[in-house]
Parts: structure tokens; C-alpha cells; sequence
């Protein structure tokens, strides 16, 4: 006699994680006592920590097999973990929420009576709706949270109270309709969805608490910032250009002025060749730039240790092309007295810029490295 099949899931709850591992056990155990019959499962989406995370999880599956595990190795980012966990789930609804117990789960089974009872394809939980709070923030992180909302009116015109919130729930259909746009960029996936679907989206936000975390530190840094205007950025710009362009061109702009003054150090002051100062301006700008783009424009494929020697290399190797155009073309204006020794400099600087971001964007941070 065959055992009765378990009722199929209905809610996937994907949980992004980076040195997680005192609070997975507790998570689901709290979960647990609030979904009552709903069939529902847990994924968590480990990019690989360092503490053990991933380890815990599998330790947690073997007796739950409502926790799964998609385990992330080179690759890095809060919005691109928990896209990749829900197109890993196949439940109709999807909830997002983070690992540190923050967030109210006992509000889970609210957000989802209302996606099946009144017509909705978002519920949001909010700090700022009726009964919620921001908890223990300080003035100054509340201030920086209202600037980063209003900021988030540039990208969508829902009146959203929390765009910034991290803990919400979906149907599945409207993740699949925000796809194609999606720029899976930095930690505010929530609203990059509300600007990726092509049509108003039905919602509704649900107050509660923001809490103290449970177990470990939090991760959020002064990048966190940059992160997110990269993808109000790509929301604005990124159909026109791609994203990091707009980053690895101003870092370049910087790139020019340190140029400029090498050489004016070397061939002015120092009464070296034009030459010779074209190209030691061209070297040291180039590695400038290098580790420019690998800490702000390639951040979530940063190189590390050993690989940011072999990064630097590859960059060096990679541009030596737009290098030698760069040296060759401002020479030769220079000597044909076509250009003086500043506008040539600038001609040379241009020929060599169209090819470092196309080629070094495939060449040297085109695939994620292993952290």
C-alpha cells in the first residue's frame, strides 16, 4: 500500500543568508508555530559563509524536509540570492524575508490571506503603516531610511509607505513578469520589482515591528548606499547604457585627472620625454582605475588576495591594446604638432577608454570569482 503524497506547497519563504548560522534552527522553529496547516517551505540562499551557514542548513534538512538549501558559491549580493531562490521554489506564493528574525514572521499568514482573498499581487510588510515601528533605530538611520524612500519615487510611482522593506510576499506570476528588468542589483529587491513590472501591481502593507537582530552582526556597511543608487541608476539609465558604465566612465574622468598629472610631472617638471611620460601617466592611471572599479563599479565581483594580483594583470593585459593606441596616437599628434602636449594627451586618453570597459568588463570581472 502506497504512503499518501504531502499536499503539494504553497508558500515558499526564501531567506538570503551570509553568516547566518545561529539563526537558521531558530527561524524555522518560529515559522513553524505560527503557519498552522499551510504547506509551506523554507529556502535559504547561503553565498557560501564563512561561519558555516550552508552546513547548518543541510544539518536542519535532514530532519525538516521543509528546509532546502541553494547554496552560492562566487557569487555574492542580497537582491541576485533572492531572485535565484525564488526561481529555485515552486509554490504559488513567495515570501522574502531575512535570516536575523527581524522581521515579524508570525505576519506571514496575514500576508497570505490577503493575496488569496483580495485580489492582490503584493503584501508588504511595513515600519510605517498603521502598527508598525522602526523598533531601536537611532534618529540617524531613520533619516536615512525617509531619504532613501523619497529617493525611491524616482523609479516607481506606487505609493508605497516602505519601499525599502525587505520582508514581503508575492504570487508567482508577477515575479515572472518582472523579470526581464530586473537588475538584481544591491538590497532593496522589493522595489526593484515594483519598477520592473510593466503595469501598477496590486498591494497592500501590513504594519509591524522592526525587532533587534537575534544572533550575529549586521551587514550592513557604507556600500549599502552606493548599492542601492547603482540600482535607482540602472532603473533610470540601464535601458540606455549599461549600469557600471556610468561608474567605470566617472571613475575614468578621475583616472584623467591623475593622468594629467603624472605627466605634466614627468614631462614638465621632470623634463622627461613626452613618451615616457605618456606611458607612466597611462600605467599608473590604468591601475588606479583598476582597483577603483574592483571596490565601487564591480563591488558584488570584488577580487580578493592572490586574484586581485591575477585581476590587476588581466585588466593590465586586457587594455594593453587601448594602452598602446592611447601612447601611439598621443605621440603621434604631439610630434606632428597637430595637438599640443595636453590635447594629445586627451586624444590618446579617449581611443584607449572605448576599449577598457568593453574589454575588461569580459576579461577581468566578467565572470563572478569565488570569494
Amino acid at each position: 500500500m502506497t504512503s499518501p503524497r504531502p499536499p503539494a506547497v504553497q508558500l515558499s519563504i526564501v531567506i538570503p543568508t551570509f553568516n547566518e548560522r545561529g539563526n537558521i534552527a531558530e527561524l524555522v522553529r518560529r515559522i513553524d508555530n505560527c503557519m498552522g496547516d499551510t504547506p509551506w517551505e523554507v529556502v535559504y540562499v547561503d553565498d557560501n559563509s564563512p561561519d558555516g551557514t550552508a552546513a547548518a542548513v543541510r544539518e536542519l534538512a535532514q530532519t525538516d524536509g521543509r528546509v532546502r538549501l541553494v547554496h552560492r558559491i562566487g557569487r555574492r549580493g542580497l537582491s541576485s540570492a533572492c531572485i535565484e531562490g525564488m526561481l529555485a521554489s515552486t509554490a504559488p506564493f513567495i515570501a522574502v524575508m531575512d535570516a536575523d528574525l527581524q522581521h515579524d514572521e508570525t505576519l506571514l499568514p496575514h500576508m497570505l490571506a490577503a493575496l488569496r482573498n483580495d485580489g492582490l499581487d503584493v503584501v508588504v510588510g511595513s515600519r510605517h503603516a498603521d502598527g508598525g515601528s522602526l523598533g531601536d533605530w537611532d534618529a540617524g538611520r531613520a533619516k536615512i531610511s525617509d531619504v532613501a524612500t523619497r529617493l525611491a519615487k524616482l523609479v516607481t510611482q506606487a505609493e508605497l509607505r516602505d519601499p525599502m522593506s525587505g520582508f514581503f510576499m508575492l504570487r508567482r506570476e508577477v515575479l515572472y513578469e518582472a523579470m526581464p528588468k530586473l537588475s538584481a542589483i544591491g538590497f532593496k529587491i522589493l522595489l526593484d520589482i515594483f519598477a520592473s513590472v510593466p503595469r501598477p501591481l496590486k498591494f497592500k502593507e501590513l504594519g509591524y515591528t522592526f525587532r533587534n537582530r537575534f544572533s550575529g552582526e549586521s551587514k550592513l556597511d557604507s556600500m549599502v548606499a552606493w548599492e542601492y543608487l547603482m540600482m535607482l541608476l540602472d532603473k533610470r539609465v540601464g535601458h540606455i547604457v549599461p549600469v557600471r558604465f556610468v561608474p567605470f566612465a566617472a571613475i575614468g574622468a578621475a583616472g584623467v585627472v591623475v593622468h594629467m598629472i603624472v605627466l605634466w610631472l614627468m614631462f614638465k617638471s621632470m623634463g622627461q620625454s613626452f613618451a615616457a611620460g605618456q606611458t607612466l601617466a597611462t600605467l599608473i592611471a590604468m591601475t588606479a582605475n583598476f582597483f577603483f572599479n574592483n571596490a565601487f563599479t564591480y563591488r558584488d565581483r570584488r577580487l580578493k588576495g592572490w586574484g586581485l594580483l591575477r585581476g590587476w594583470l588581466s585588466f593590465t593585459l586586457a587594455c594593453s591594446l587601448g594602452a598602446v593606441a592611447n601612447v601611439g596616437i598621443a605621440t603621434y599628434l604631439f610630434r606632428e604638432n597637430t595637438a599640443d602636449w595636453a590635447l594629445a594627451a586627451l586624444s590618446g586618453i579617449v581611443v584607449g577608454a572605448v576599449w577598457n570597459y568593453a574589454v575588461t568588463s569580459v576579461y577581468t570581472w566578467g565572470k563572478p570569482k569565488a570569494a
